[in-house]
């Protein structure tokens, strides 16, 4: 079901979803968590739908909120529950600029009480997530670098920032690559890790949290190489002091190869991950994400990256 409210305040769209309840059946129970995204008209409907998908593991109540029209004076809402909604009830939210800009004092009437408040920026990442009128009142801050204008500059900036809840999902997109590196190096024989290369997508921020991860935990000895029309992470060599040097590579983001000394190469399946699976695992979590920020902090300036370029 989805219902139109133009023109509107927040107090008569929370009191239209109590309506909605009682008289369709809509039951709000079970939900755990408040999800906020901020973003532009034209990045909603996308967060929206990966928001949804990630309900069925997570339900929650989700407030979307964007400026509307240029020049609009008015905040107009949209209520989605039911089948239109997932596991959750969605709130869009468009309003004036004044109104976006100050998203809590907005967003107050509809939030869940006692329940956590997850802040997400799916496109351009503020600077300072904690000092946004939206992030100071989170527990999580979730921002997304692989969307912003300056991909790498802005990871940077995030780590100028930092504050625990903070989390940017160019390192939930890492994930997996995390794992499979982590169990291979679980088994024997354990050799040291002298140099580590990392091929991947130009000024895809994932590439520099991996290597970040890798200079922090394995060699500062880093390199990474950017490869335009690459698709994410492609390849990640691990060379070893004794040659057992161990080497994965992904080149149609779907598939990727294991390759080590005395073993036949493995094919593994390693998709490039949904926005919807991102989103389900840091709605999982809801506590700050420690590794990633140490990776942050203090991986990223350890690592001497070699920005080069293939032709």
């Amino acid at each position: 079901m989805i219902v139109d409210l133009p023109g509107t305040t927040t107090s008569q769209v929370a009191k239209k979803l109590v309506k909605i309840r009682e008289e369709g059946g809509q039951i709000a129970l079970g939900r755990v968590l408040n999800l906020v995204i901020l973003g532009d008209r034209d990045e909603l409907d996308a967060a929206i739908t990966a928001a949804n998908i990630a309900s069925n593991e997570h339900p929650c109540r989700i407030i979307a909120v964007a400026a509307g029209a240029e020049g609009s004076q008015q905040l107009d809402a949209q209520i989605r529950v039911g089948g239109d909604a997932g596991a959750s009830e969605v709130i869009v939210l468009q309003g004036t600029a004044d109104q976006v800009a100050h998203t809590d004092t907005l967003i107050m009437p509809l939030l869940l009480p006692d329940a956590p408040i997850v802040a997400w920026w799916p496109g351009q990442a503020p600077a300072a997530p904690s000092r946004e009128p939206l992030g100071a009142m989170a527990q999580t801050r979730l921002t997304d670098t692989l969307q912003s204008s300056q991909p790498c500059a802005d990871l940077d900036a995030l780590r100028c920032h930092h504050e625990p809840g903070d989390v940017d999902l160019a390192w939930t997109r890492a994930t997996i690559w995390r794992s499979l590196i982590a169990s291979v190096l679980d088994q024997p024989p354990f050799v040291p890790v002298e140099r580590v290369e990392i091929e991947g997508q130009s000024e895809h921020p994932s590439v520099n949290l991996l290597a970040g991860w890798l200079g922090l935990h394995l060699t500062d000895q880093v390199s990474t190489k950017f490869v335009p029309g690459a698709l994410g992470l492609t390849r990640v060599a691990l060379i070893r002091a004794d040659g057992s040097d161990i080497e994965f590579t992904r080149q149609d983001g779907r598939r990727a190869t294991l390759r080590q000394p005395g073993m036949p190469e493995q094919s593994i399946n390693l998709p490039i991950r949904s926005l919807e699976d991102c989103i389900a695992e840091e709605l999982r979590r809801l506590h700050p994400d420690e590794i990633y920020t140490d990776v942050l902090l203090h991986g990223l300036p350890l690592i001497r990256r070699h920005e080069e370029v293939s032709p």
